[in-house]
């Protein structure tokens, strides 16, 4: 048995079969090339720390069904072959959620390094514009 807990082990392998994770200061080029940028933190969360702009916001607890590409109740944005970058607080559900997407057949999710407080950190790296 290994002495890392299961959820670092599962973190892990979410993190291994993403696609080119997005750093934070190559956010805004991702954008700019058409990726849809989904925000799945809390409302509390956003209200307290602010927007991601551009972003679309799809609570984690509705995301598989609003991106499922056979799904009746997806979003339009969710286009197939389209790229989706998966933002939470700090990248770590981000990663689980846009592993489970990849699961589902959205072979271009992935997430933001670091999440949305990375990306607050690296304003004027190249990051999108407040």
């Amino acid at each position: 048995m290994s002495d890392r807990a299961a959820i670092d082990r599962l973190l892990d392998d979410a993190r291994a079969a993403l696609a080119g994770r997005v750093e934070p200061e190559d956010l805004a080029a991702e954008l700019a090339e058409g990726a849809l940028v989904v925000d799945i933190r809390p409302e509390a969360n956003r209200t307290q720390e602010g927007a991601l702009p551009g972003a679309l916001v799809i609570e984690r607890i509705h995301l598989e069904w609003r991106l499922d590409p056979t799904s009746p109740h997806r979003v339009e944005e969710a286009t197939p072959g389209r790229r989706v970058i998966v933002v939470c607080n700090e990248g770590y559900a981000s990663s689980l959620a846009a592993a489970t997407l990849r699961q589902l057949g959205v072979d271009g999710a992935t997430d933001l390094v670091g999440g949305y407080r990375a990306w607050r950190e690296a304003q004027g790296t190249g990051a999108l514009p407040t």
